[in-house]
């Protein structure tokens, strides 16, 4: 029983984040994504008693995808210059091969709930920028300067 759960649950948010992917947070209604999902739509709301824990559930989903990326770009050996590059790069990329999906996860108007996690999204690759830039720095690579500072211009500049 559990497993028919679990698994309805992942038809439930792919369903989802293919219609986010194609339509952002407005296409995501209920009916549209048990439709894609082929399931009835009182079963979303088994899994999602609302669209906005819905919505929250699509945020995580795809930033942990981003996240991940962002993780592996920056792991490849090289100066801390070069992993930001290649954070950057990655970031970039993979925006611009799903401009409604960064759309959605970076700047749509959406619930506030899933502002609250946008947020901590920005803070984590923040985080993730912040720690290149003082090992950057603490290396002689790149000039003396406030790595959370210039990680939150840069994630800014970037993000949106």
């Amino acid at each position: 029983m559990q497993a028919r759960l679990d698994s309805q649950r992942v038809a439930i948010v792919d369903a989802a984040l293919a219609i986010l992917a194609e339509h952002g947070y407005p296409g995501c209604s209920m009916a549209a994504v048990a439709a894609r999902a082929g399931i009835a739509t009182g079963t979303v709301y088994k899994h999602f008693p609302s669209k906005a824990e819905l919505a929250v559930e699509l945020f995580r989903t795809a930033v942990g995808r981003e996240v991940r990326a962002i993780d592996e770009a920056m792991a490849v050996p090289g100066t801390a210059t070069e992993r930001i590059v290649a954070f950057v790069e990655t970031f970039a990329g993979r925006a611009l091969k799903s401009p409604r999906l960064a759309y959605a996860l970076l700047a749509e108007p959406v619930d506030p709930a899933v502002e609250t996690e946008r947020l901590a999204f920005r803070r984590t690759f923040r985080g993730q920028a912040a720690k290149q830039i003082a090992r950057g720095v603490h290396s002689g690579a790149l000039p003396p300067q406030d790595p959370e500072t210039t990680a939150a211009a840069l994630i800014g500049a970037v993000g949106g």
